[in-house]
Order: C-alpha cells, then sequence, then structure tokens
C-alpha cells in the first residue's frame, strides 16, 4: 500500500515537472504521450540506478532521447569525440530535439568522488579520471562554500556541476547556434530521492557569459521551479 501510494504521488510530481517543463498547465495526471511529442527532448542524467529518469518524469520508451553517465556530465567539446556528444549531435543535428535536460540528483557518489579528490594527484582509476572533468564545478563550490560541512558542499556541488554542463553544452557550435536561434531551451534538473522532491531551471542565454576559457565563463539561470 505503501509502495503504491509512493508511486501514485511521484506520477502526479512527474507529470506536473513534465507540464511545467514543456509549458503545459495541468492540475493532476496527464497521459505522457499527451505531454511530449517523440524525441522532442534529450535528458542527460546519472547512471546511478536509484535515479531513473524515465520513472522521474514520467517518459515513455521512444519519448525522449536519453544518455547516461556517472555524475550526468557533460564535457566540452575540445575534450575529443565519444560516445556522449556522438549522441548529442545526433539529437540535435538529426532528431532536432527542442529541450535538454541535464537531471542530477541528491547523494551522487560521483560528485562525492569528486569532491574528495586530492588536488594535482594522478590517478589510474578510471571513474576519478571521468568525475575529474568536473574540477571547474568543485573549484566554484569550494570558494562559495568554504564554511560549510562537506555534506553540504557536496549538495551544492551537485547543482553547480549541472550548470558547468549546461555551459559546456555551448561549446558545440550547433547547439550554440540553435540555442541562440531560441530553436532549444537548455534546462537544469535536481531530484532529491529522499522526499522525492524535483526543481527545474533553464539557463538564461542571453545573461550568460561564454568563454574560450572555462574559467572565465559565467552562467545566469531563470524560470526556476520546485515540486515535491
Amino acid at each position: 500500500m505503501l509502495v503504491l501510494m509512493l508511486f501514485c504521488s511521484n506520477q502526479l510530481l512527474h507529470s506536473k515537472a513534465l507540464a511545467k517543463l514543456y509549458g503545459l498547465g495541468t492540475n493532476g495526471p496527464l497521459p505522457c504521450s499527451s505531454i511530449v511529442a517523440f524525441d522532442q527532448s534529450m535528458v542527460i542524467a546519472c547512471a546511478d540506478s536509484r535515479v531513473c529518469s524515465s520513472n522521474i518524469l514520467g517518459f515513455q520508451p521512444g519519448e525522449v532521447f536519453m544518455i547516461r553517465s556517472i555524475a550526468n556530465l557533460v564535457l566540452v567539446m575540445k575534450n575529443g569525440p565519444s560516445e556522449s556528444n556522438a549522441a548529442l549531435e545526433f539529437a540535435v543535428t538529426t532528431l532536432q530535439v527542442e529541450n535538454i535536460l541535464v537531471i542530477g540528483h541528491s547523494s551522487c557518489a560521483g560528485i562525492e568522488a569528486l569532491m574528495n579528490m586530492q588536488e594535482d594527484v594522478e590517478s589510474g582509476n578510471f571513474t576519478h579520471k571521468w568525475v575529474a572533468n568536473g574540477k571547474l564545478a568543485k573549484q566554484r563550490t569550494k570558494a562559495a562554500t568554504a564554511h560549510l560541512s562537506f555534506d553540504q558542499q557536496c549538495k551544492f556541488c551537485e547543482k553547480e556541476s549541472i550548470n558547468q554542463s549546461l555551459l559546456n553544452l555551448l561549446s558545440y557550435p550547433w547547439i550554440e547556434d540553435r540555442v541562440r536561434r531560441e530553436l532549444l531551451s537548455l534546462h537544469g534538473g535536481h531530484y532529491n530521492f529522499s522526499n522525492c522532491s524535483f526543481e527545474k531551471w533553464t539557463l538564461d542565454f542571453k545573461e550568460c557569459n561564454v568563454k574560450e576559457e572555462e574559467e572565465e565563463s559565467s552562467y545566469v539561470v531563470k524560470e526556476q521551479e520546485f515540486w515535491c
């Protein structure tokens, strides 16, 4: 009974979240097919099995083009070809998705590993090499939260890394071009699985300052919303 109640509560959250994301209004659950068209969007989510974006947002098979990776990191284009940016290229240039949503989550082990890594220490560990790509988010987190506990710093970095990934998406010219022409929107999302709450925001492209040197870039977000 408890599981069923939680499932129904989550389905209501999911429908409202999707309706907000796509500019629709709803006072209750809606069929997923009425909310999003086939491959209208792309989701980049963490590989953590506790956080299934299809379940969180109510997507059905065939509705969303999806990538999953540790800590839902998006690397800048200059890092070279990978399965992730190949999927990005296909989604944006072939499917012409209208939304890209990067979803992070609470208690992310990948972000914790990033925050625990010692500076300037080379590691042969594949996981460490991957999460090290989030070092700029870590640096910004440390600068902003030096007075906070480690757990609080990790919570901050979970969202900071999402915003860094949104900025990194703009390093791909075919993404930046469609965002500039308002054909594509970039969104961030954070799922707290301890209380089934979801935060969503949109990157404000016009107010962002994107530089060739990543450290000099800055971001602004808008349309911040919270559901629980």
